[in-house]
């Protein structure tokens, strides 16, 4: 029997794990798949990418992934870098409000306070904003099933002071996105479900928060929630790169067409070629795929699906150039001030292995829904402004050492309300007018690392069930 053909097309991380896990489960199981990868940049990895100089590690897209979503690290370990994880350093964060950086209020999760003490002393919010919050104790639940913004959500709960200086700097950094626009049930169902089921948001929150190690307090350094690699996220991708088949990553080729030509499918690429594949893994951002498959009207939704533009500026230090230090690892930024970045890490107290000694490493954001003017601005223009904004709460007296800057345009999709219906009647209509073609990535159900690889995964299964029964009734 000739081999099934799988064509997986965009080499980001989601393409890249589609691509790994089809060819170990053919070369495991003796399956007759040819798999094959293209990518139309000149490099895999999409937003996934690093600088390494002068001995700092700088990620220029994401910096890490949560540790108890488990497929990064079991897909890092697979590919030979188990030795090279490392979590953050649990260092305090903080959320700055009315030109002040107040220490983020104990025992809450995501914003929302699971601790009377912390929540009651903090300066985040006025006596009355505190009254108002307490409102979620005898609130009832939201009427069941249907979507709403996260905005909406909250604020009904917690009241717009929680919303305004807590939650939403939090959860809009998250997704660079508007959260009265974005959907609660496709960016966190799971609050909906606790506030269902408990009722009260923060009854329930505290119920499900996992226990304290009864060590944490004996611990010098905690351990954080995240993880990244010590050589950089993208020697994460080169490692899952190495692991592919000789000659089956294709570069620089672009595919223009998807046509359905009876039982495969016809692929028209950028270099005038033609391939015919018995299934497609479609895993590019949405306004790509529904440019590639115009000719299906159940795909239009994703043109008018909005992505905002942001950008990280990575700023390296002497550490005597910090006249006024802050302890912690990081803060975000309320939109009630005055201020262009959205958020900055003090990479060097959060990942030490990212910065030599005596050096300091600040990493900053500027963009975020409705304000994206900044992104289109000179290097020049945005290093100067961000280090104003540095100085209003701290006191760098230099230039940076040297700076990097990384402009994400149009990259980050944004899951509005409705996003989750939209998405079920997309698949739904591939499944039945496009059996084979499969669709996943970052535009879908979710955007971190561990979220895209699921998503890989997933295709994978899909993949090898569509085969195998196309195998039996041919």
């Amino acid at each position: 029997m000739s081999n099934q053909k799988v064509i997986v097309i965009g080499g980001g991380i989601t393409g890249l794990t589609a691509a790994y896990y089809l060819q170990k489960e053919a070369r495991e199981k003796g399956l007759s798949i040819d798999c094959s990868l293209l990518e139309a940049s000149h490099r895999l990895g999409g937003k996934v990418q690093t600088v390494v100089r002068d001995g700092f590690v700088i990620e220029r897209g994401p910096d890490s992934f949560l540790e108890r979503k488990q497929s990064a690290a079991r897909l890092a370990k697979e590919v030979g870098l188990g030795d090279k994880l490392v979590n953050n350093t649990a260092g305090k964060s903080y959320v700055l409000v009315n030109g002040k950086l107040h220490p983020m209020p104990g025992g809450s999760i995501m914003g929302i306070p699971t601790e009377v003490g912390p929540f009651i002393t903090t300066g985040l919010f006025t006596p009355l904003g505190k009254l108002r919050a307490a409102m979620d104790f005898v609130l009832p639940r939201t009427a069941p099933g249907k979507d709403q913004s996260l905005g909406q959500f909250f604020r009904r709960r917690l009241g717009d002071e929680v919303v305004e200086n807590l939650i939403e700097p939090l959860l809009s950094g998250i997704y660079a996105g508007d959260i009265d626009q974005l959907s609660l049930m496709s960016t966190f169902p799971q609050f909906y479900q606790v506030e269902q089921k408990y009722r009260s948001l923060i009854i329930g929150m505290k119920q499900t928060k996992p226990a304290k190690p009864k060590n944490a307090a004996q611990t010098k350094s905690p351990k954080g929630q995240f993880l990244t690699v010590t050589t950089g996220l993208q020697s994460f991708i080169d490692a899952i790169e190495e692991k592919l088949n000789p000659g089956s990553v294709y570069k620089g080729v672009k595919v223009d067409s998807i046509e359905k030509n009876e039982e495969q499918y016809l692929l028209r690429l950028s270099n005038g070629e033609e391939i015919l594949a018995d299934s497609v893994v479609v895993a590019t951002p949405h306004h790509v795929t529904q440019a590639m498959l115009s000719q299906y009207p159940f795909l239009e939704p994703f043109k008018e699906m909005p992505s905002t533009s942001v950008a990280t500026v990575a700023m390296a230090f002497p550490e005597d150039a910090i006249k006024r230090d802050i302890d912690g690892t990081g803060f975000v930024v309320s939109r009630n001030n005055d201020y262009i970045i959205t958020a900055c890490t003090w990479t060097h107290k959060k990942w030490p292995h990212s910065t030599p000694k005596g050096k300091v490493l600040l990493r900053c954001y500027v963009g975020k829904a409705g304000d994206e003017a900044i992104v289109d601005q000179s290097d020049e223009e945005i290093v100067n402004v961000v280090l104003d904004d540095l100085n209003k709460t701290m006191a760098i007296n230099e230039k940076p050492d040297f700076s990097i800057i990384t402009r994400w345009k149009d990259a980050m999709p944004q899951y509005t309300v409705g996003h989750k219906d939209r998405v079920e009647f997309a698949k739904k209509n591939v499944a039945e007018q496009l059996p084979g073609l499969f669709l996943a990535g970052a535009s879908y159900e979710g955007l971190g690392l561990p979220d895209c690889i699921d998503q890989g995964e997933v295709a994978v299964d899909q993949v090898l069930q569509y085969l195998a029964k196309k195998a039996v009734t041919n």
